[in-house]
C-alpha cells in the first residue's frame, strides 16, 4: 500500500520514512557540497478532497479539518492510532493553546477589502482580498507552523519514540515566530531555547520569559556574515536541541502547519489572479504556494500568479530571482525544470547572507537570508511572478492605508505584501479587474 505522504528533499531528493520520529532536515545535509537541501512533505496522488469548500462549520480548528492531509496523521494512522486517537491529541493541545494565549486555533477571515479596493482604484469585479491573521493565536500566522510541529512531536510521544527525558526546543527568531513558538510549547509544557537579536522589543523579550521561555541575546560579530541568532541555532541543535523553528533548512515539517493557510485560500472559493506575499525567511510564501497548489489537486482554485515582497533593507530573495531570471533569459532553449535542478544543486550561486546589517520598519522580515528561497522562487517563475522590493515610505503608508482601510490593527510587517501591491500597481502591472490577496500576518504591539 502507497504511503499518503512522503518527505522529500527538493535538493538531492532523499526521502525520509515514518520510522524516523524527527523528520525535519535532510540526512545528506551535512555531506558538504552546494545542493539546496529542504525536506518537503509530498503528498500521494490518492489525497483525500479539500474538506472546507461548502457547507462546512467556519469556525472548526483547522488542525483537525485538514488532518488527512497532514504528515503527522499519516505517521499516526500507520503506528495503530486511531482517527479519534489523533483527533483527541489535537484538540487537548489546542485546549491546552486557549489557556496559554485566550484563544485556539480556527479558520481566519478572508474577505475582500471594499474600502481599501475603493482607496487604490479597484474596479467593482476586482479588488483585494484580505487574509487576516491579527487575531489568529499570539497574534500572528506564526502560530500555525508551530502548531503543526508540536502536534507532530505530541505524536511521536504518544508512540513511545521520543528519548525518556524531552530535549530542549529552539528557535531563532526577533518577535512573532519565538512568541508563537513560546505559546505553543508552554502549552505542551515542552522547555523552549530562544535566540533573540540585542535589539529585540523588550515587551516581546517580557512576555517571552513570563511564558517560561529561556530568552538569549546574540550579538553580532564582526567579520562574521550572517544572523547571529541563526547561528546560535545552529550550534544549539548540535548539542541536541530540536528545531521548533520556521526555517525550513532546519525542519521542512515546519511548512505543514502553514499549508492550512493555503488550504483556506485555497478553498474559499474566491478565483484569484494574484497572491502578493511578503518574504523574509520564506515559510510564510513557501506554504502558501504550496497550500493553494495542494488546494487546486485536492478542488480548490487555480493557482494564481505568485508575487513576492521584500524591503530594500534585506532582499535575498529578489537578488535570487534576478539571478536565477538572467540565467534563464540567456539560455532560453533550456527548459525551465533544467534551470530549476541546477539552482537547487548550486545554492551558493544565487542564495547568500545580505552583506549589510539588515534594518526596516518592517522588522519580521529582516531575514538575512530566505532559508526556503528555492520554493519561493519556483514558483514565481512558473506563474509568472514578480519579486518587488519596496522602499520605507511605502512600507510606512501601505500600513497607514491598511489600518484606515480594513479598521484591522496590523504592523508593518504584517501589510507589507499590501506595499508590494501598491508597487505593482503605481507600475501598472496589477489591472483594475485583477483579484488580489494578501495576508495581515501580525498584530501591532
Amino acid at each position: 500500500m502507497t504511503d499518503p505522504s512522503t518527505m522529500r528533499c527538493s535538493g538531492c531528493g532523499a526521502e525520509v520514512g515514518y520510522d524516523e520520529p524527527f523528520p525535519f532536515r535532510c540526512p545528506n545535509a551535512d555531506r558538504g557540497g552546494d545542493v539546496d537541501h529542504v525536506l518537503v512533505r509530498v503528498l500521494d496522488e490518492l489525497a483525500p478532497p479539500l474538506p472546507g469548500l461548502e457547507g462546512e462549520d467556519q469556525d472548526a480548528n483547522p488542525f483537525v479539518r485538514h488532518r488527512e492531509l497532514f504528515r503527522s496523521y499519516h505517521v499516526a494512522r500507520s503506528a495503530g492510532l486511531t482517527d479519534a486517537d489523533y483527533v483527541e491529541i489535537v484538540t487537548r493541545l489546542d485546549r491546552a493553546v486557549a489557556e496559554v494565549d485566550g484563544r485556539g486555533f480556527r479558520v481566519t477571515p478572508f474577505l475582500r477589502a471594499a474600502a481599501l479596493s475603493d482607496r487604490l482604484g479597484f474596479s467593482a469585479g476586482g479588488g483585494v482580498w484580505v487574509k487576516d491573521e491579527t487575531g489568529n493565536v499570539s497574534g500572528s500566522h506564526k502560530g500555525r507552523h508551530m502548531m503543526g510541529l508540536m502536534i507532530h512531536l505530541r505524536v511521536v510521544e504518544r508512540l513511545d519514540l521520543l528519548p525518556t527525558d524531552r530535549p530542549d526546543l529552539a528557535i531563532a527568531s526577533c518577535g512573532n515566530a519565538a512568541l508563537a513558538a513560546a505559546v505553543v510549547a508552554a502549552a505542551a509544557r515542552w522547555p523552549l531555547q530562544v535566540f533573540v537579536p540585542v535589539d529585540a522589543d523588550p515587551a516581546v523579550v517580557a512576555r517571552l520569559k513570563e511564558l517560561h521561555a529561556i530568552v538569549t541575546a546574540c550579538p553580532r560579530d564582526d567579520g562574521v556574515p550572517g544572523d547571529p541568532t541563526y547561528h546560535r541555532l545552529e550550534q544549539e541543535l548540535r548539542s541536541g536541541a530540536l528545531p521548533f523553528t520556521c526555517q525550513g533548512s532546519q525542519n521542512g515539517l515546519a511548512i505543514e502547519g502553514g499549508l492550512t493557510l493555503g488550504y483556506e485560500i485555497g478553498g474559499a472559493g474566491v478565483p484569484l489572479d494574484r497572491l502578493v506575499v511578503q518574504v523574509g525567511g520564506g515559510a510564510l510564501a513557501s506554504a502558501c504556494v504550496q497550500g493553494i497548489g495542494e488546494a487546486n489537486r485536492l478542488g480548490g482554485i487555480d493557482v494564481p500568479t505568485i508575487d513576492a515582497v521584500q524591503t530594500e533593507g534585506a532582499a535575498p530573495l529578489a537578488r535570487a530571482h534576478a539571478r536565477l531570471s538572467e540565467r534563464i533569459a540567456a539560455h532560453p532553449d533550456v527548459p525551465l525544470d533544467e534551470h530549476l535542478r541546477d539552482a537547487a544543486t548550486h545554492r551558493s550561486a544565487f542564495m547568500w547572507p545580505w552583506e549589510s546589517e539588515p534594518r526596516s520598519v518592517a522588522h519580521g522580515i529582516l531575514d538575512d537570508e530566505t532559508y526556503d528561497w528555492f520554493a519561493v522562487v519556483r514558483a514565481m517563475l512558473e506563474t509568472d511572478g514578480r519579486a518587488v522590493v519596496v522602499d520605507e515610505a511605502t512600507l510606512r503608508r501601505a500600513n497607514e492605508l491598511a489600518r484606515d482601510g480594513t479598521g484591522i490593527d496590523v504592523d508593518h510587517t504584517g501589510s507589507s505584501g499590501l506595499a508590494g501591491v501598491m508597487a505593482l500597481r503605481a507600475a501598472g502591472t496589477i489591472g483594475d479587474d485583477e483579484r488580489v490577496a494578501v495576508l495581515f500576518t501580525g498584530v501591532r504591539r
